[in-house]
């Protein structure tokens, strides 16, 4: 249910269900965390896009899924939910930078997959974004929670609440949305090599970083950066850095 290739030090992973919209279905979840897991244990690979085959990013769960959702003990529902909270969060805390390329429609989970990614480049005529499930009796519930980190509890509300589908440059004006392009998958790929030159390490460091301080007490994440700030100190990536730095033209 997925494709993926390598180019450069990219990883690229292709929802590949065109003929569902590239909806999300247990076995799909259970290929892109398999897959996830091979491109973190790959050194070669230091950045990750995702994006989906045909004219869809995704389109939110699959409708032989929700159907069987309805016949779900409590039990299978707290199992199956825990299954598709561990993947957003294991985008989430990938090691290494993720950009979501959104070629068309990111609905419901499928918006979530998105949001849950560090960078999302939008399609300037055919992204859309939303999260629809209060328009069937669903809440949007592990999926807002990184949407609301991503823009805000206020423009979150809207979203959440409204169930409304909004196109790239509304996506780009609330923050969800980092770059609109013509040609996403290109550009994706541009930006991806941006990323190559940074330090892996670094960037590593850098999202725990960004993850980690924004609950925390001031002070505490004040002695918390002290510690990451030693550690980086330490690494060979650092020490290279510098030296590149302080012996060029």
């Amino acid at each position: 249910m997925i494709k993926s290739e390598i180019r450069n030090n990219t990883g690229i992973i292709i929802f590949n269900r065109p003929e569902k919209r590239n909806s999300l279905h247990p076995e799909m979840t259970i290929q892109l965390k398999a897959k996830l897991d091979e491109y973190r244990n790959n050194e070669s690979i230091r950045t990750i896009i995702i994006t989906g085959e045909g004219n869809s990013f995704s389109a939110g769960a699959d409708l032989s899924y929700l159907n069987e959702l309805r016949s779900y003990s409590s039990v299978k529902n707290e199992e199956d939910t825990e299954k598709l909270a561990d993947l957003f969060l294991m985008l989430y805390d990938f090691p290494k930078p993720i950009i979501a390329a959104v070629n068309g429609p990111a609905i419901a989970g499928g918006c979530g997959i998105a949001s849950a990614c560090d960078f999302i480049i939008a399609d300037r005529a055919n992204a859309k974004f939303g999260y629809s499930e209060v328009k069937i009796g669903f809440i949007p519930a592990v999926v807002s929670i990184f949407l609301i980190k991503k823009i805000g509890e206020g423009k979150a509300k809207r979203l959440l609440l409204t169930g409304e589908i909004i196109d790239s440059e509304k996506a780009q004006q609330i923050g969800l949305a980092d770059y609109i392009s013509d040609n996403v998958m290109e550009d994706a790929l541009a930006f991806a090599e941006k990323l190559n030159d940074n330090s892996a390490h670094s960037m590593r460091l850098t999202k725990d970083l960004i993850h980690n301080i924004s609950n925390m007490k001031v002070q505490d994440a004040v002695d918390y950066c002290i510690r990451l700030n030693i550690i980086s100190r330490s690494t060979e990536d650092f020490k290279k850095g510098i030296s590149k730095f302080l012996n060029k033209d």
